[in-house]
């Protein structure tokens, strides 16, 4: 299969989207498509499943969309069922439509041979066999089990019509119908929303060991980075191809910039040094042959265009709480948390400052959890309770889906009804709600800007508590990034919940982890998490010997007062070597040498990260040493 487009335009309403598109899919392309929202990138899928064409041109030749042989094209979208009564387990078994026909066959041929020899019979279960062992027909069985388990579905759901799920689920179904029926190009629009962290990591199995092509449009970098070797990124409806995966985008993207920017600098200072040349001498008449020689070497330069600025418009705004809380901003103690029936019990404890993430499988409570705690759900057991001078703000991902008839002004003035036209239009044009774009009604809002309306409102109520539900669900990764600023210096307490594993590795400092079996909590954020599930799943064998009996260890808070200020002059010490280690790589990274050699600027970047992470566990060991002395001092 060769899929290829040559100079093409996409045209909607009249409007070019995509221009100058040039795009290239082979048999085991795995392509991930990057770009602001509204840059076209579902358009670009929707050309590739044949629902758009080309717009016409006066020169067809340098307009091509050429397909070689005839590969079978599926795209999320187009997934429907065409009868809810059956069963979900059949529908996902309708997949294997292939498969299933051939085992079928097999099982006829077995019946002829069982009745006596014919030669015709086994010639055909022979052939047919090797066709069926090929195309999986010896585990596809399990592979489907296993894509239900992963999706969140149960034994029991399997024997349920499709009539009996909810919207949400019906998508998931559709969506795992698609993967598995493996058409020889996959078309993925942002297909990890709403999908749990079991989920995305099947998918992302999924994809590293797919045999055929597949263009995945996503935000998620993290993502992209495990399943993608090649980015096509469109910005102002241009199509830029680069080898790699998302990080290595980033890093060959700014590279690309700089060299531009330095060809284009060193080509303006030749142009005004033969201008001025020519300038000085045309009138001279022993000069007037060379001013004449360096005009038409002016004519001969193929100028060279000054490099755009990357499309980094985003929001912007700074988050100070208008009061300080107390130092025990949360504590919750054996809560039970549901609604018909109990989904966990949790036990944890918040201090001001920090920065928890919550993270688990759908249905498990994690936004039950939330709510509950914001008054917005009943507690079924337990007890919590917030500390002193607690101001919460609460961001729900279903009360960003805003509908009606209201103006984007009207909204946020019936949320501040003291607040001037002039202060609302302010704080709404930082989060890119501009000039007549305050005057779209709600209903007319994408996906994105609902987002950003309801966290402007958020922010403007200057919580020192925040408990955010989803809050990156409908933004581009220059609004992930953004918010990921913003929080990082939000000097209160936050309390999250996200399936986008990138945002909550950096914001993170501890982690709340929901299962089906409970619950288990990390000090050290998601990356002590993820090395405690490596370890899980490899499972070394361990040789069991009696540990010797520990002798009782006695403390006088005099001794416990030592042992923490040698605590912290350790960690102290620990922090200022690091941070040097991280200036010196830092500064490196910056040299001609570095900088233009991409392996080792990757390596760079590696190691830089490695020292961040000791730096971060560093400063957490230094927080507890900091409290428990603080604590024995009082």
């Amino acid at each position: 299969m060769q899929i290829n487009i040559k100079d093409g335009t996409v045209d909607l309403s009249g409007e070019p989207i995509l221009r100058n598109l040039n795009f290239e899919i082979n048999t085991e392309s795995r392509i991930g498509v990057v770009g602001r929202n509204g840059c076209g990138k579902t358009t670009l899928l929707r050309l590739l499943a044949g629902e758009l064409k080309l717009a016409p041109t006066d020169t067809p030749e340098d307009n091509r969309f050429v397909v070689s042989g005839h590969p079978v094209i599926k795209m999320q979208s187009q997934m429907a069922f065409s009868d809810n009564s059956v069963l979900m387990v059949d529908e996902v078994r309708s997949a294997y439509s292939e498969i299933l026909s051939m085992k079928a066959r097999l099982d006829e041929l077995t019946l002829i041979m069982e009745k006596g020899e014919n030669e015709e019979a086994i010639l055909e279960y022979t052939t047919l066999l090797d066709r069926f062992t090929n195309a999986g027909g010896f585990y596809f069985e399990k592979e489907y089990d296993a894509a239900i388990r992963s999706f969140g579905f149960t034994d029991e759901d399997k024997q349920k019509p499709l009539s009996d799920f909810s919207g949400g689920q019906r998508t998931k179904i559709a969506f795992l119908k698609l993967l598995l029926s493996k058409p020889d190009l996959l078309l993925l629009d942002e297909p990890t929303n709403h999908l749990d962290l079991d989920a995305v990591m099947w998918l992302e199995e999924y994809l590293k060991n797919y045999k055929k092509a597949f263009v995945v449009v996503s935000h998620d970098r993290m993502f992209l980075d495990r399943t993608v070797n090649t980015i096509y990124e469109i910005e102002r409806g241009r199509c830029t191809r680069y080898n790699g995966n998302y990080t290595e985008f980033t890093v060959q993207k700014k590279l690309n910039r700089e060299q531009r920017a330095k060809e284009y600098a060193a080509q303006q200072r030749e142009i005004e040094h033969l201008e001025n040349l020519v300038e000085r001498f045309r009138y001279k008449a022993t000069k007037a042959a060379m001013a004449q020689s360096k005009l038409k070497q002016l004519e001969r330069i193929e100028r060279i265009d000054a490099p755009e600025k990357d499309d980094v418009r985003t929001f912007h705004a700074v988050l100070s709480p208008s009061l300080r809380s107390a130092r025990d901003v949360l504590s919750v103690k054996e809560l039970e948390i549901g609604y018909d029936k109990s989904l966990c019990k949790v036990s944890f404890e918040v201090r001001r400052g920090e920065r928890i993430g919550i993270i688990g499988g759908n249905g498990l409570g994690k936004s039950t959890l939330l709510k509950t705690l914001v008054g917005r759900v009943q507690k079924l057991g337990g007890d919590f309770y917030f500390g002193g001078a607690t101001k919460v703000g609460y961001f729900d991902q279903q009360l960003a889906e805003l509908t009606g008839n209201q103006t984007v002004l009207e909204n946020f003035q019936t949320a501040f009804p003291n607040i001037t036209d002039f202060e609302a239009r302010s704080k709404l044009g930082a989060f890119l709600f501009t000039q007549e774009d305050v005057f779209k009604t709600l209903s007319m809002l994408s996906g994105g800007e609902k987002v950003r309306l309801s966290l402007c409102k958020l922010f403007a109520e200057q919580p020192n508590v925040l408990i955010l539900d989803e809050p990156t669900n409908h933004m581009d990764i220059i609004g992930k990034e953004t918010l990921e600023e913003i929080l990082s210096e939000f000097e209160g307490t936050l309390i999250f919940v996200s399936h986008d594993r990138y945002f909550v590795k950096k914001l993170s400092q501890k982690l709340l982890v929901l299962k089906n079996d409970g619950c288990e909590f990390y000090e050290y954020g998601y990356e002590q998490y993820e090395s405690a599930n490596v370890k899980k799943e490899e499972k070394p064998t361990v040789t069991e010997k009696t540990e010797p009996k520990q002798k009782k260890n006695y403390t006088t808070p005099a001794k416990e007062r030592s042992r923490c200020e040698r605590a912290l002059a350790k960690a102290e010490e620990k922090i200022a070597l690091l941070e040097l280690k991280i200036g010196g790589l830092e500064d490196e990274m910056q040299t001609p040498e570095i900088a233009s050699d991409y392996l080792k600027l990757s390596e760079a970047q590696k190691e830089l990260e490695t020292l961040q992470t000791e730096l971060s566990i560093a400063m957490s060991e230094w927080e507890t040493a900091a409290e428990r002395l603080e604590e024995l001092n009082v």
